[in-house]
């Protein structure tokens, strides 16, 4: 492709609107727009016509290039790729950026190997060369055990960020820019999967990723009751609870409670981690906390080297207390 310019953000819609994911990519992508002095400008991909073009364009867009197709339902990766193709062909963009959802992280590679181009996937870091201007991007390798960082051959530039990693861009209904709607042809045929159904599970209290404050459980607990105590503190707290993969292998949480590599990512002002010992892919989901307080009986713990603050004793005797002396405060 040449006479590559702009940065493009695909973003999801949800519900009528654009997802929480996709406002970070905004916030992401206009660092480096305003680094390569290039505009930043966004493709909305949906089935229906909603009219989510305005919140893009709030959240610092200057062009929304909004694709409208039957086919784009939110679940048919080969219909998005097939027209994020056709819009890449028409804007020409230097850099491309996706959140790494459900559906970003399938479409990123897809899309890139359509291009002929690189994909930097799970990025916890963008950035742009001093001398090239070439794209950035870190991202964990070896199972988060380090830190890589890549820079991208070819135009578009693509990468998948991971949530949580940038806040949501501001909004500012003063903003002004242009809608352009780009019609594409997909084949049906192409569609090799649909869905057949979508079961909600109810959501309960305080989501995870938003919660201000987040204590995590890991294996030391032995055992779900332990959880069932994180959970009391967490309410007192106005946060939020979660685990450790090993505590959700176990089945003493469930899976959607998981925090790290494979699980969720979180940015709290407060993580609290309790039996955790502080492996490198539990701590790529929660190094984004602003402060990290360590409970374990293990004074050689990995977890302590993470943390601003430790306590080095049994969690039976150490939560209780805890819990006790919050209780006094809010009192």
């Amino acid at each position: 492709m040449s006479e590559e310019t702009g940065v493009l953000i695909v973003g999801e819609i949800e519900n009528g609107g654009i997802s929480p994911t996709s406002k970070e990519l905004f916030h992401a992508g206009g660092q480096l727009a305003s680094g390569l002095g290039q505009p930043l400008v966004a493709a909305l991909l949906d089935r229906d016509e909603s009219d989510c073009a305005p919140e893009a364009i709030a959240h610092g867009a200057s062009k929304v290039f909004r694709v409208v197709h039957p086919l784009l339902d939110g679940s048919n990766v080969e219909a998005y790729v097939a027209a994020l193709e056709q819009v890449c062909r028409h804007v020409k963009p230097s850099v491309l950026l996706i959140a790494r959802s459900q559906l970003g992280r399938e479409l990123g590679p897809r899309l890139a190997f359509r291009l002929g181009v690189g994909c930097a996937q799970d990025a916890v870091g963008l950035g742009l060369d001093p001398s090239s201007r070439q794209l950035l991007v870190t991202r964990p390798v070896y199972g988060g055990g380090a830190m890589a960082v890549v820079r991208i051959a070819g135009k578009p530039q693509i990468a998948t960020v991971r949530p949580k990693v940038f806040a949501s861009a501001a909004r500012d209904e003063g903003l002004q820019g242009e809608v352009v709607k780009i019609p594409v042809e997909i084949d049906a045929s192409i569609v090799k999967a649909r869905l057949i159904q979508k079961v909600s599970s109810e959501s309960v209290g305080l989501k995870l990723e938003d919660a201000r404050v987040v204590i995590g459980g890991g294996r030391g607990l032995d055992g779900p009751e332990g959880f069932r105590e994180l959970e009391n503190v967490a309410h007192l707290l106005g946060g939020a609870f979660g685990a450790s993969r090993p505590a959700c292998d176990a089945g003493w949480v469930e899976h959607s409670y998981q925090i790290g590599l494979t699980g969720k990512t979180v940015t709290p002002d407060l993580y609290i981690a309790v039996a955790i010992s502080g492996a490198s892919q539990h701590m790529a989901g929660c190094s984004g906390a602003k402060v990290i307080v360590a409970i374990n009986s293990d004074s050689e713990a990995n977890i302590f080297k993470e943390a601003r603050y430790g306590v080095v004793g049994d969690w039976r005797k150490v939560v209780p207390a805890f819990t006790a002396a919050v209780r006094e405060l809010l009192s």
